[in-house]
């Protein structure tokens, strides 16, 4: 059996401009990153006229070590709605190096569902990333030498908030000491690193509209508080101008293709469980603009990835879904249902049943409480069962919702013909999407309505220090932002042990801290950390290169 490395290496891509010339990108706004990747300038959204696409949402159920395939079925859908004829466009993320080298792996999709070139996207890419971190820096490197250099604005180093970014998990940065030297080398304080797409510069860089917001956006960041505690912001250090040069080129929307040749925009990549976990609004709107159909996915499981695009990016940048589909697989739900993974190729239905309501919690979620049309697809694996898959169709039909079996991992395009007939009608449906909460509630009870509605939690236990931190980020006029729930991805509540459905549990925020750029407040929950670390055997140990350039052992 191929690997997914070898099944894109054996493709024969199109040339980008025959991609773009399909896609209805016009040569003038055609930037060519070599012959299958390329970048489409952003003014191309001001200058076409075509009414928007239906949007669909790909989802998934909580993660598992036994995998889900989101973007393996985000992928594959499109292949399907291209062969059934539809005008449609790919919108993803783009992989960060961290989880690449790490245990997660890259984000390109899977067996004859990838995204390519596979190799290019999961290995810096068009270098987005790296402009990221270094406006990032950048901005972190104008905040100490003002310090340095007599400290007019005030600054108390000790409410330093901003920290500097680097694109890898290295767990050694995560706290460190600065400055030190001696008077000439910068004034000595606590700091340490964030992963890049923990930045939210990552976040801003995703929410933007233009190169005017986004340059007013990085002028709101806030880096820090005086001594009287009034925040000092990006604009006060006189660096947004500089930083929206070093991301001018970055925000144009990357350009690809899938194995069977549909276009694909994968641009931005910021992490679900610490970040809002969505591609850039700049490559949906033109993914929507282009094609009839947009498909995208959100990060982790719904109660993240999911929450977060409805709750932050839908309101934030006016977007309604027209369908959502919800991921799942076999196997993973029987690891909600506590068989261990060396264990999940054997029919099981009292664990499957064990770990159905993961899945109905989701569904129940997206059309309950978001008011939207769903519909599961399961991604098939040859050891399901057709007792296993009938138990997960009739339990999902007690909640109105059909399923779909997903084949695109073994046939592409083809395997999904009837996950793509489920969603065409779906998209014809009308529906009356809302958010979680609304814009008027205070922050603490956003975050209430978060835990209680989508988590199912009892509530929410806030540390001394947040309740004080909340009551001065209302005070200072930031109340009124949505909420960016950063928490374990592996579980509805924030202990990753609690797999399934877990009930009589509450979430503690121990933290929070508004990225006022992007426009919402994070809350920190249980030990989620932002810059992740390597595990004994991370995947970087497989992946070599060889004398012809040839890369081997991505995933």
């Amino acid at each position: 059996m191929l690997t997914d490395i070898e099944i894109a290496q054996a493709a024969q891509p199109k040339h980008i401009r025959e991609i773009a010339e399909a896609a209805g990108v016009p040569e003038q706004y055609l930037e060519c990153y070599g012959n299958y990747k390329a970048k489409v300038d952003y003014n191309l959204l001001r200058e076409t006229e075509h009414e928007p696409g239906k949007l669909i949402l790909v989802t998934a159920i909580n993660p598992t070590p036994a995998g889900e395939g989101k973007t393996t079925t985000t992928v594959g859908l499109a292949d399907a709605l291209s062969r059934s004829g539809k005008n449609v466009m790919v919108a993803l993320r783009e992989p960060s190096l961290g989880p690449v080298f790490g245990i997660k792996g890259g984000a390109a999709g899977g067996g004859y569902a990838q995204v390519i070139p596979m190799e290019d996207i999961n290995l810096h890419f068009t270098g987005d990333f790296h402009a990221i971190g270094a406006a990032n820096n950048l901005l972190a490197a104008l905040l100490d030498a003002h310090i340095h250099n007599g400290n007019q604005l005030n600054i108390d180093v000790r409410k330093i908030t901003w920290k500097r970014v680097v694109d890898m998990n290295d767990r050694q940065l995560r706290n460190i000491v600065c400055g030190l030297g001696g008077k000439a080398h910068g004034v000595p304080r606590e700091d340490g690193f964030d992963i890049t797409v923990a930045s939210e510069i990552m976040a801003i860089f995703c929410l933007a509209t233009s190169i005017t917001d986004l340059k007013e956006r990085l002028g709101r960041i806030v880096v820090g508080y005086t001594f009287d505690d009034q925040p000092v912001t990006a604009h006060d250090l006189q660096a947004e101008g500089a930083m929206a040069a070093l991301l001018k080129d970055a925000l144009k929307p990357n350009l690809v293709q899938t194995l069977e040749g549909t276009p694909a925009f994968i641009h931005g990549g910021p992490f679900a469980n610490i970040a809002h976990g969505c591609n850039s609004i700049m490559a949906t709107r033109m993914a929507m603009a282009l094609g009839d159909y947009a498909v995208t996915e959100a990060g982790f499981g719904a109660d993240l990835g999911a929450e977060k695009f409805l709750d932050i990016k839908c309101r934030l940048c006016g977007l309604k879904p027209d369908a959502v589909v919800v991921v799942a697989t076999v196997r993973a739900l029987k690891n909600h249902g506590g068989v261990a993974k060396a264990d999940l190729n054997t029919e099981n239905l009292g664990a499957l049943e064990a770990g159905l309501p993961n899945l109905l919690q989701h569904v129940e979620n997206i059309t309950q409480v978001y008011k939207l049309p769903c519909v599961v697809a399961i991604n098939a694996f040859p050891t399901d069962t057709p007792a296993e898959l009938a138990l997960v169709e009739a339990k999902c039909r007690e909640l109105g919702v059909n399923v779909a079996l997903s084949e695109v991992w073994a046939k592409g395009g083809e395997g999904g013909l009837a996950l793509a007939e489920e969603v065409v009608r779906l998209c014809e449906e009308p529906n009356s999407f809302q958010f979680a909460y609304e814009d008027d509630l205070s922050l603490a009870e956003k975050i209430e309505a978060v835990a209680k509605r989508v988590y199912h939690a009892d509530g929410v236990n806030f540390d001394p220090k947040v309740v004080k931190e909340m009551a001065k980020l209302e005070a200072l006029g930031f109340g009124g932002m949505p909420v960016c729930m950063a928490k374990t991805q592996y579980s509805f509540s924030d202990d990753q042990t609690k797999l399934g459905a877990p009930k009589d549990f509450t979430i503690t925020v121990r933290d929070i801290k508004v990225s006022a750029g992007a426009g919402f407040v994070v809350a920190l929950t249980g030990s989620i950390m932002t810059m992740p670390g390597l595990g004994k055997s991370p995947a970087a140990f497989k992946i070599d290169v060889d004398e012809t350039g040839k890369i081997t052992g991505l995933f």
